[in-house]
């Protein structure tokens, strides 16, 4: 097999990762938002976490492969476990019992360019022509998905982002940022599956004194908020964080990230389906334009 096709190969599996990836992060911001009734903050971020920890952890042991991480990848790790899995996550949840699941998500979009910006300094990517391009057009789409989505009107339901809402979204963003600018220089030497597993048992250990409220909502929730919670440890959290791993091994880390404003539209769209979050015409339009900016960050 020629250099070219082996590329072409990595190219079109990374494709694949982000797609699973992209998919199923858009699909958490609808199930926080529909679990967050019957969950606290913490607790959610706790089930979440303990499960996904489970189920890569079964994955791992039966690969049976380990590399042992140096201090300074030990010290990557657990920032990632600490700021991206412990701190995001409790962030996310509290930010979206106040702010609609469509607000939230452009809100986080925050992230993808501080990543950019700092992998450019920090990790030696640069700033291709069209990276920035294509950020600054998928920006400017999440914005305008953001400010016709900030107050949703349903046929019974009104929600409003507050300050509160907001800044914990702000607080989202940068944790996300730090995790995946630790996360880049670890996945050289360290498989993505290890790493994921690492990052997220060190977000469950410390989301840890949240336990004892896990269980009191878990013994008052109902069966369907319950499957919720599998929903996010399995799917946005073990599958989609594997994923994205597995991408970031292949991608440069500000590519990637910009990625992710394929998000904002997929979840206006799943909370409208799912969540009855009706979107304005013009988040629709956003979304279109967020898709333009990330197919522009793609050109080389």
């Amino acid at each position: 097999m020629t250099d070219v096709a082996v590329t072409m190969k990595t190219d079109w599996l990374a494709l694949g990762a982000v797609t699973v990836t992209v998919v199923s992060w858009a699909s958490a911001f609808v199930a926080i938002r529909g679990v967050g009734t019957s969950f606290g903050a913490g607790p959610l971020a706790l089930g979440r976490l303990l499960i996904g920890t489970g189920a890569l952890g079964l994955i791992l042991l039966a690969k049976r492969t380990w590399v042992r991480p140096t201090r300074t990848q030990w010290i990557q790790i657990l920032s990632v476990g600490v700021f991206w899995f412990a701190i995001y996550n409790v962030a996310l949840n509290a930010a979206e019992q106040r702010v609609d699941a469509g607000t939230t998500s452009m809100i986080i979009q925050i992230g993808p360019i501080l990543v950019a910006l700092f992998a450019g300094l920090l990790l030696g990517e640069g700033f291709p022509r069209w990276l920035v391009i294509g950020a600054a057009i998928a920006f400017s789409g999440a914005v305008l998905v953001g400010v016709v989505t900030a107050v949703t009107t349903t046929d019974t339901v009104r929600t409003d982002a507050d300050a509160l809402g907001i800044a914990l979204c702000l607080v989202s963003a940068v944790t996300y940022a730090i995790g995946v600018l630790c996360q880049k220089p670890v996945l050289r030497s360290v498989p993505g599956l290890q790493v994921t597993w690492m990052a997220c048992a060190i977000g469950a250990l410390c989301t840890l004194p949240f336990a004892p409220a896990l269980l009191d909502d878990l013994a008052d929730t109902s069966a369907q908020a319950t499957g919720g919670l599998l929903y996010l440890g399995l799917v946005p959290t073990a599958l989609a964080f594997s994923t994205w791993a597995y991408a970031l091994t292949r991608m440069d880390a500000g590519r990637l990230g910009i990625t992710t404003y394929a998000v904002p539209p997929i979840t206006v769209a799943l909370s409208w389906a799912l969540l009855n979050e009706v979107p304005h015409i013009l988040a629709v339009l956003g979304g279109v334009v967020c898709l333009v900016g990330v197919g522009l960050s793609r050109r080389r």
